[in-house]
């Protein structure tokens, strides 16, 4: 088992910085893989970022990428979520996830409750 907690969301101007944290509880968040996705309202949700157990081979949907940047620090049981460039199409609320089916899957085990991101023109 394992909590998810996500942090950092907010207001940004168009063009401006966040950085997402997602704190996990338990002992084995390095055997993890983790992943960001976002909901808008109204939309489905949808995929963002995924990083491996180490941290070595990441993913991005295509539109974030260049742009956001995952990471993780296993020894502090976080994975972060690093948005430059932010548009305001990217505001929704953002989960943070762990254990996946599979690299490519969208079905992740465990979820945290959403952090809101709103990006204003």
């Amino acid at each position: 088992q394992v909590q998810l907690v996500e942090s950092g969301g907010g207001l940004v101007q168009a063009g401006g910085s966040l950085r997402l944290s997602c704190a996990a509880s338990g002992r084995t968040f390095s055997s993890y893989v983790m992943g960001w996705f976002r909901q808008a309202t109204g939309k489905e949700r949808e995929f963002v970022a995924a990083i491996s157990r180490s941290g070595g081979r990441t993913r991005y949907a295509d539109s974030v990428k260049g742009r956001f940047t995952i990471s993780r620090d296993n020894a502090k049981n976080v994975v972060y979520l690093q948005m430059n460039s932010l548009k305001p199409e990217d505001t929704a609320v953002y989960y943070c996830a762990a254990d996946p089916s599979g690299w490519y899957s969208r079905d992740y085990n465990y979820w945290g409750q959403g952090t809101q991101v709103t990006v204003s023109s």
